[in-house]
């Protein structure tokens, strides 16, 4: 057998080492013997092969050579690496010495291979018992060396060939404990090493996560204490890493199997649904995320239930359940953001998106921008596919001049404004069913507009401190909620303070002609929150003959070809329900190109008018 070492690494001396120094060094590997059980044999082996060394560092002559040997080998320029040459008599002495030398990983590779047919010993033998030993020791030992070394994959792989081994050879049972206990112990960081691959190694991250959600089940779940390798504060910091790794899918999926035993995956699996409904514009997980919330039945979450009304467009459902469960210091920094409640609402959602729901996946990179959320068209689409408010079959329709019959008389500017105040959200009963109808008067925005980008103090959540040391997206404010008494900290409703996000409110919609937001009306009739008219054609003075009197009659003389006019430039004072739609429907067509790099088709002057 070839032992890849030399005789100065096999005594444990240096090559500039005297003979005197190396005789002394071969009486204290002698005193120390290894006393875990190797037989007699072994040990004499090992003290011969001690001896042998000594005496050759300690002879003169025979030392030159041997270095000038040494020498050569390391100046050919070729990869070569000194080895001895021990007779297999020797061999169990010279694994253990090689062991001792700090080469765990080539004294299992060489103990191993001498167990393996047709060189195995005889059944039952000492050596094989001696060579078993040495196996499982240097499979431990080399265990550990790659584990420092954060090779943890690498490392469960040598554990597993040596319980194979010694599962064969039938033996050492303590051993055969101490490797499966070695193999738990490396499992939070093969998670860790699995699950930090390219999104492209499926196949390794697959594994990452049926070993984690095993690690979860042998803990007794998310705020279990079953473990006992694994303290909760161990298994804190560890949980901190192991989401900055996994996909807004993977959180969904993984937390929503611990949910039914799990307060906290319960409120994880909320979090990633939101998250990805908001990031992916997909408004129906968020409707899941707000069912979720609601089940669950945990107090304080009131404001977090206004969140996710609010992003469905239930305004006033978002506004009573933040009115209702804000904290008195929630409160008094809502009111800080703007007078209306709406405009507090908007503010405290997109602090907690931005703070709490965002960060923390792996494939998101979404800002709280509320104004691009309400824009899209599949949230529109959404809202309005659900939108409670009843057809009433009392109201009365909107009458436009192609609309009146010839010689019926026009409504005044009076009659417009009483007109328009009967289908403001004010009355219910009249609020016509299209939400279009609503934007020339109820939509618009409201307060400032919010910054593009976080700076200053609110740097954290960009995965920074403020001194620019990169840390974990976690934010710090996300205790164990108290009602669930439990140890660890988990994310938690915000607690509101002054050096939150300077956000500004949206109204009722975020843009005229691009969102549909309609405040919902309830059973009752409720005041109508304060809202900036959005930039709609302003209406065309009256003619002289119209602002005489209300009654005037429309002329005679009106063309028929007025009945068909185009959708812009609308140049009428009182647009039809179509008309307008007809004229958001051109914008949204001409922002649609202009962002594509198309020309528009409609001239923007035409569709942008005073």
């Amino acid at each position: 057998m070839e032992l890849p070492i030399d005789h100065f690494r096999l005594l444990g001396v240096s090559p500039t080492t005297d003979a005197q120094t190396a005789l002394r060094t071969l009486q204290q590997r002698l005193d120390r013997v290894p006393s875990d059980g190797y037989s007699l044999e072994a040990l004499d082996a090992r003290a011969e092969l001690l001896r042998a060394s000594a005496d050759l560092l300690s002879d003169t002559e025979r030392r030159s050579r041997y270095e000038a040997d040494l020498t050569a080998l390391t100046s050919g320029g070729m990869a070569v690496i000194p080895a001895l040459d021990v007779p297999n008599s020797l061999e169990v002495g010279g694994l253990l010495l090689l062991l001792e030398a700090g080469q765990p990983l080539e004294s299992f590779e060489l103990a191993n291979r001498a167990l393996q047919p047709p060189q195995a010993p005889g059944l039952g033998s000492s050596r094989e018992a001696d060579l078993t030993l040495v196996a499982a020791q240097a499979c431990l030992a080399g265990a550990q060396d790659l584990h420092q070394q954060r090779r943890y994959e690498v490392a469960a792989q040598l554990i597993g060939q040596g319980q194979q081994l010694l599962q064969r050879m039938g033996q050492l049972p303590r051993q055969r404990q101490q490797l499966a206990e070695a193999l738990e112990a490396l499992a939070p960081y093969r998670v860790l090493d699995l699950l930090s691959r390219p999104l492209t190694a499926s196949t390794e991250r697959s594994e990452g996560l049926t070993m984690l959600a095993d690690l979860v089940v042998r803990r007794g779940g998310l705020e279990g204490t079953a473990d006992p390798n694994f303290s909760p504060e161990e298994f804190q910091a560890f949980f901190k890493q192991i989401r900055a790794y996994l996909t807004v899918q993977e959180q969904v999926d993984l937390f929503g199997t611990w949910a039914a035993n799990s307060a906290a995956a319960d409120f994880l699996t909320t979090t990633a649904l939101t998250a990805s409904g908001f990031a992916q514009r997909k408004p129906e997980r968020i409707a899941a995320a707000l069912q979720r919330l609601q089940a669950s039945g945990q107090g304080g979450i009131d404001p977090m239930l206004g969140c996710l009304h609010l992003l469905l467009g239930q305004v006033e459902q978002g506004l009573a359940c933040f009115e209702q469960g804000a904290s008195p210091e929630l409160k008094t920094w809502a009111q800080q953001q703007g007078d209306d409640g709406l405009t507090q609402l908007c503010a405290y959602c997109r602090d907690w998106l931005c703070r709490d729901v965002l960060p923390g996946y792996r494939d998101l990179e979404a800002d709280a921008d509320l104004d691009a959320y309400f824009a899209d068209r599949d949230v529109q689409a959404y809202i309005e596919r659900h939108d409670p408010r009843p057809t009433s079959p009392t109201s009365s329709p909107t009458i436009s001049p192609n609309d009146n019959p010839k010689g019926s008389p026009k409504s005044s500017p009076d009659e417009e404004t009483q007109t328009a105040a009967a289908t403001s959200p004010q009355s219910s009963a009249k609020t016509p069913t299209n939400p279009f109808a609503a934007l020339a008067g109820e939509l618009g925005l409201q307060g400032s507009t919010p910054p593009s980008n976080v700076t200053g103090e609110d740097s954290s959540q960009h995965g920074e401190d403020n001194d620019g040391r990169a840390r974990w997206l976690w934010p710090d404010n996300w205790p164990w909620p108290q009602h669930w008494s439990l140890s660890l900290s988990w994310p938690a409703i915000p607690k509101a303070n002054g050096r939150w996000l300077a956000a500004a409110a949206l109204g009722a919609g975020v843009a005229a002609g691009a969102a549909v937001l309609v405040l919902r009306q309830g059973q009752h009739e409720t005041q109508a929150l304060p809202v900036v008219p959005a930039p709609v054609a302003a209406p065309a003075p009256l003619p002289a003959a119209q602002s005489q009197s209300p009654t005037t009659p429309t002329s005679p003389t009106t063309p028929k070809s007025q009945a068909k006019r185009p959708a812009v430039p609308l140049e009428v004072a009182n647009p039809t329900e179509t008309e307008l739609q007809q004229l958001l429907t051109a914008w949204l067509n001409a922002k649609a190109a202009v962002m594509a790099g198309k020309p528009s088709p409609n001239p923007l002057v035409d569709i942008a008018r005073p």
